[in-house]
């Protein structure tokens, strides 16, 4: 593989070739299911291969500052759209924690689907493009675009192959998340023409904007319009209601992907597009974040202690855990916007598996009602360490990698907002409690009803014992990532 391979374009569109021809050829749900892993792990493979090499930033002379890996084509340039994507320390990481979740995906589906399987493969490979051009994406437009097209898939995966109420909660969350991007869509094209009028030179890439100057005033409401399309995503209180319907009437990968994902995405353009272009906005903003990030920290974990329904119970913490991700960045300091993005990984990866468990126990009891279970440590003991372990994990245990994640933006938000970091503190006690509760009502009490459970195939436990060692491995040695986020976390903070 040369420098001159294009493999910033290959992960984003190689999913997507695979989409569409899983839609033209229908193969058997085996081949569609088997095909769609292989596609997976090829890009798997690209997403990791960077990991591997010295950085390439010299070969790349265009670059902007931090970005090793670079594409940039002219492309509907009447209007100074182009093709331009870019991979720093941050991008990196989120491009393969997106190639392994869709792995994920996939392996969880097996079994599961068995109507249509090859347009719901389609229709994963499909959202992992978009996703994929999000973190890759550095022309505004070409983000937009990416950003709106993951509501396509996720939609019809919510929708098509969800339970409950599937449609109302998939309609519930494209409007949401439809009417904050146009917000920002409103944003971004009053940032083109102001740029374009003081320069003489309309463009939609981030490093030209970046130079942009705008009004007080109006930069407080272009980075509102940016503020509430990521809110929506993270998902930040008030705009937060959409998350448990579509996290629990999701079929199981979707609802993975939704919380493991979809609300990076989010937070990821807080940190890469909205504070970038507007850092005075934004530390004006920042009492109003400090504020959202701490009330939904205690407010999920609040509302999760009450749920009988185990897939709300986890929907409710992972809104809780979301916020750490929100205060560190409201923080806005090397250490705990470190912490963010680190816990943008450790999330992904332990509330992804809690909620891989949980539908794993829904296949087989047929329910998801805390009342339904008890005592089946003795019955599945497989299935129930790895419960156990992934609540621990979740709950912030020392050595594994939430506790790390979580510690890095207390102690980061402590140095510049005390009260902020307390009241998250707090939110930590609330963690535990519900944590507990969960873990005793499901694996130790007295069995309530008789329950034929079996334990974890071989397929189910390779799944589980990999978000483990993922899991472990970022607790006791986190400094390779965070390494990776040192030096755009120092271009960033300044």
């Amino acid at each position: 593989m040369t420098p001159d391979f294009p493999i910033l374009s290959v992960l984003v569109f190689l999913p997507l070739a695979a989409s569409l021809l899983l839609v033209a050829l229908r193969p058997a749900q085996a081949l569609a299911r088997g095909f769609a892993l292989a596609v997976a792990l090829v890009e798997l493979a690209l997403a990791a291969f960077p990991l591997l090499g010295t950085s390439l930033s010299a070969t790349y002379p265009s670059a902007p500052k931090g970005f090793f890996l670079f594409e940039d084509l002219p492309w509907i340039e009447r209007f100074g759209i182009r093709y331009t994507l870019g991979m720093d320390g941050i991008s990196q990481i989120m491009v393969l924690l997106t190639s392994f979740i869709t792995v994920v995906a996939v392996l969880i589906s097996w079994k599961q689907i068995k109507e249509r399987a090859p347009v719901y493969y389609a229709l994963l490979l499909a959202l992992q493009c978009s996703i994929q051009g999000v973190f890759l994406s550095l022309d505004l437009f070409l983000f937009y675009l990416f950003f709106e097209a993951m509501l396509i898939p996720i939609v019809f995966l919510s929708g098509v192959w969800g339970d409950g109420r599937p449609v109302y909660s998939a309609i519930k969350f494209f409007l949401y998340t439809f009417v904050g991007s146009l917000l920002m869509l409103v944003s971004i094209i009053t940032l083109y023409l102001m740029h374009g009028a003081q320069t003489g030179s309309y463009t939609f890439a981030l490093p030209a904007l970046v130079q942009t100057s705008v009004p007080y005033g109006l930069a407080l409401w272009l980075f509102a319009g940016f503020l509430v399309a990521f809110a929506v995503k993270i998902p930040l209180f008030p705009l937060h209601s959409w998350q448990p319907d579509a996290y629990a009437d999701a079929p199981i990968a979707g609802t993975l992907i939704l919380a493991s994902l979809l609300s990076k995405t989010g937070a990821y353009g807080l940190i890469r597009f909205a504070y970038p272009l507007f850092p005075e906005a934004a530390r004006a903003f920042t009492p109003v974040l400090y504020l959202a990030a701490v009330f939904v920290i205690s407010y999920g974990a609040w509302i999760a202690f009450a749920q009988k329904d185990m897939k709300r119970l986890v929907a409710y913490s992972s809104l809780s855990h979301m916020g750490f991700i929100a205060l560190g960045i409201a923080a806005w300091s090397p250490l705990a916007l470190s912490g963010a993005l680190l816990q943008m990984v450790n999330h992904a990866v332990t509330t992804g598996a809690l909620f891989v468990v949980v539908g794993m126990l829904d296949e087989r009891a047929g329910s998801r009602d805390l009342p339904a279970y008890g005592g089946i440590w003795e019955k599945v003991p497989a299935l129930s360490f790895f419960f156990l372990f992934f609540c621990m994990a979740s709950a912030g245990l020392p050595g594994l990698n939430n506790f790390v994640g979580e510690f890095l933006v207390l102690v980061g938000a402590f140095k510049v907002a005390p009260a902020a970091a307390l009241g998250a503190f707090l939110g930590i006690v609330l963690t535990l409690i519900y944590t507990v509760r969960l873990v005793q009502e499901v694996l130790f009490v007295r069995e309530r009803k008789p329950l034929e459970l079996k334990d974890l195939t071989m397929r189910e436990a390779g799944v589980l014992a990999i978000l483990a060692l993922v899991a472990v491995y970022l607790g006791v040695h986190p400094s390779p990532v965070l390494e990776l986020f040192k030096g755009p976390i120092a271009l960033l903070v300044k």
